[in-house]
């Protein structure tokens, strides 16, 4: 069979075996008085199909006309940003809750009693959040039919997660908000995972690559293990020297503390204290600390960094292949409608889509303006010949690009003298000159920081710098007013790097002139009292911040620095599913380690004064460090202590101090912590980062990023480029066995 045969057979009087008894199709009445009813079925199925190919969505729901305008209600724009904010609400409840945020500072040693919510507040909040949440899952039940329900397991662990959630929000009211443990506070993260396929993508990579990350973990388990037998022999002998006895008492005193000694050391944040005190007596000692350094941050770690890189990128270009499938088989099924329209409307030879046809059906789509016009402009160019199967899955190639617009032209001056004008500020070489003015106003900046160190605000004479801001704000006025001369507004506007040079003007100027109102002309001995809201030197400052934020406008000037800026732009795009992921794991770790640390940390007599002596604490110690902000008695406060222990910076400090208030357990929990985060997710997103920079340094797409071709239209997305290379468009066979097995409407042969 051709590839532009139809696999619709039934509409065309064939006997349409393969086909399954009793689903509708839109082809069913394409004569008659009923001909116009089944066209238009034939459309919105069409329309249906190609926002899920748009999408990447699976095409196995209800295709009826009332669930088509269900589910295409329910996957709008309004009605997922709703379901978003929703989301956000409830996650946003652990900062409102008991124990509440509210407060200036977490440190134990200053903060006032927190405003708690009155019981019942929070909660009829939560509930609303729990009422969407059902109806959103009904809605899915019924779009995909029992039986594709009872398959997802995202489905089904949606109602096992809500039936949990009311119950213990019931449970909750009925011991009027006194509970223990709100076992739903873990469980809410589970809502932004499912209503995000490329999280719920992201979250199977990782746990494909699970067993790969194990055993270098367990490799890394069993260096630990050797060594820190090997350190308990070495610093507990018969005869010991006093190096020997402060490096037992110190870090190898049993077997826990070297076990975590060691394990500290491995990210290296103690070292070399680790090692000093057997190393000041004896420098043989530190072949020992060096040799497990090597072997197990340098080798073992990246290792390790290294094997998640090529097993994660694999189990992610699986995905995005599936993705791609969805992709094709979703524009496959709208050609499959839209072709029995094209026969049944009585073609005399060949089979295929009108071109008008697509296009009435494009006018429906939602989707991008930019892209809608592109592709009917690539249908219009087929005229009024039948569109084949492979013609029209070409067509929709060109979501694939991304579209890079073109500025609007310069306005027309009939004045030789303004024409050469706006030659002159339209030139390249006056930007050039507005980022040495920039940088001359950002080396004042820092002149007279230096000059006046060691001054206090109150008694600075900022005559001289505040007539610098002056000058400098007036020429970047002028400068913008020149630029909009020679671009026009529109021009002007069409470049990212002059709207935000502009806004900074604009608020440079504000800010200016309100300085100016309340302060007066600089003179010399420019020191009056504060009025107002802001002093004049909180002016200054802030006018000089956003000076600073200006200088920012030369990265688009420096071709190999915008390069780089834009790979960052396009990583952080690319990254918010691994951005959701560790929110979610964030989340459900501060929520236990509220539960399991909330309130073990207080405060020594005698140390709750603002300048305590911490000359008899140990030192390195919580205690003399002043870490009493880092605890677990609200959930902003967990969430920084989280990141202070992923950053694993003195992390030992926090291991000590949780051994000490709450018991040797507690190492297991920031163990877990360091695993899952700095092991594991920091491992996966420098392999990512890794993929993108060795994409955008690669020698073809680095000079065609610098070359600035203004003739290119399109470029290829930067997921699409990552694995270029590597995805395979999918098979005929493959996309027609899957259409024949559409469990809602006929798509066979």
């Amino acid at each position: 069979m051709a590839e532009s045969d139809p696999l619709l057979s039934g509409a065309r009087g064939g006997s349409g075996r393969d086909c399954r008894a009793g689903l509708p199709a839109c082809r069913g009445v394409l004569v008659g008085p009923g001909a116009k009813a089944g066209w238009d079925l034939c459309f919105d199925q069409a329309v249906v199909f190609i926002e899920d190919a748009i999408q990447y969505r699976s095409i196995n729901h209800r295709m009826d006309a009332r669930s088509m305008w269900l589910y295409r209600w329910y996957y709008s724009d309004t009605c997922q940003w709703i379901l978003s904010f929703i989301i956000f609400s409830i996650l946003s409840l652990a900062f409102i809750e008991t124990p509440s945020s509210f407060t200036s500072t977490s440190d134990v040693r200053y903060r006032m009693a927190p405003w708690n919510p009155p019981c019942g507040l929070t909660e009829g909040i939560e509930v609303c959040c729990l009422l969407v949440f059902v109806a959103d899952l009904s809605v899915k039940s019924y779009l995909v039919g029992w039986v594709q329900f009872r398959k997802n397991l995202w489905l089904l662990g949606y109602l096992l997660v809500l039936i949990v959630s009311l119950t213990d929000w019931t449970v909750s009211l009925s011991l009027v908000c006194q509970e223990p443990l709100r076992i739903r506070r873990l469980l809410r993260p589970f809502f932004l995972l499912q209503n995000s396929s490329m999280m719920k993508k992201t979250l199977k990579c990782i746990r494909w690559s699970l067993p790969e990350m194990a055993s270098v973990v367990l490799l890394l388990a069993l260096h630990l293990c050797v060594f820190t037998m090997l350190g308990m022999l070495l610093f507990t002998g018969e005869k010991q020297d006093d190096g020997q006895d402060r490096e037992r008492l110190t870090y190898f005193r049993n077997l826990p503390e070297a076990l975590t000694s060691l394990l500290v050391l491995l990210t290296t944040a103690n070292n070399p204290d680790v090692m000093v005190p057997a190393y000041s007596k004896n420098r043989a000692y530190a072949v020992f600390f060096i040799v497990f350094t090597l072997i197990g941050s340098l080798f073992l770690m990246n290792l390790l960094t290294a094997i998640i890189y090529n097993q994660f990128r694999g189990y992610l270009m699986k995905s995005l292949q599936a993705s791609l499938f969805r992709k094709r088989l979703g524009t496959r099924a709208a050609y499959e409608v839209l072709s029995s329209t094209a026969e049944g409307d009585g073609q005399p030879q060949g089979v295929g889509v009108k071109p008008q046809d697509l296009l009435q059906v494009l006018q429906k789509v939602q989707m991008d303006s930019t892209y809608k016009q592109a592709i009917m402009e690539k249908v219009r160019s087929y005229g009024d010949s039948l569109l084949s199967a492979d013609e029209f899955q070409k067509i929709f190639n060109e979501l694939d690009k991304r579209m890079t617009k073109e500025h609007p032209p310069r306005p027309q001056y009939q004045s030789p003298f303004l024409q050469s004008a706006q030659f002159l500020f339209g030139h390249l070489y006056f930007d050039y000159l507005g980022n040495l003015i920039v940088l001359a106003n950002l080396v004042s900046i820092c002149a007279f920081l230096v000059i006046d160190a060691d001054v206090v605000p109150r008694n600075r004479d900022d005559f001289v710098l505040g007539i610098l801001n002056c000058v400098f704000v007036l020429y970047y006025l002028v400068e913008m007013l020149l630029k909009v001369f020679a671009l026009g507004l529109s021009g002007y506007l069409s470049y990212p790097s002059n709207v935000f040079d502009g806004l900074v003007t604009v608020i440079l100027l504000v800010l200016e002139l309100s300085t100016l109102a309340v302060y007066r002309f600089p003179h010399p001995g420019w020191k009056p009292e504060m009025q107002g809201l802001l002093s004049l030197w909180d002016m200054l400052r802030l006018a000089n911040m956003l000076i600073v934020f200006r200088f920012l406008r030369i990265v688009p000037s420096m071709k190999l620095m915008a390069v780089v800026a834009s790979t960052i732009l396009d990583l952080i795009k690319n990254m918010r599913a691994f951005g959701g992921i560790l929110v979610v794991v964030y989340y459900v770790f501060a929520i236990i380690g509220i539960n399991l640390f909330r309130g073990v940390i207080v405060v020594p007599p005698g140390n709750g004064s603002l300048a305590p002596d911490n000359g008899s604490l140990a030192c390195g110690s919580y205690e003399q460090l002043e870490y009493w902000a880092n605890n677990f008695d609200d959930f902003a406060a967990a969430l920084v202590t989280l990141w202070n222990v992923m950053v694993v910076n003195n992390w030992q400090v926090f291991l000590d101090a949780y051994r000490r208030y709450s018991g040797p357990w507690s190492k297991i929990y920031f163990v877990l912590w360091w695993l899952v985060s700095s092991v594991i997710w920091v491992n996966l997103f420098l392999a990512l980062i890794l993929e993108n920079f060795l994409h955008k340094w690669d020698r073809r797409g680095h000079l065609q990023s610098v070359s600035g071709d203004l003739e290119t239209t399109y470029e290829m997305s930067t997921v699409e480029l990552l694995f270029r290379d590597i995805l395979e468009e999918p098979a005929e066979e493959e996309l027609v066995e899957k259409l024949k097995r559409h469990p809602h409407v006929q798509l066979c042969r």
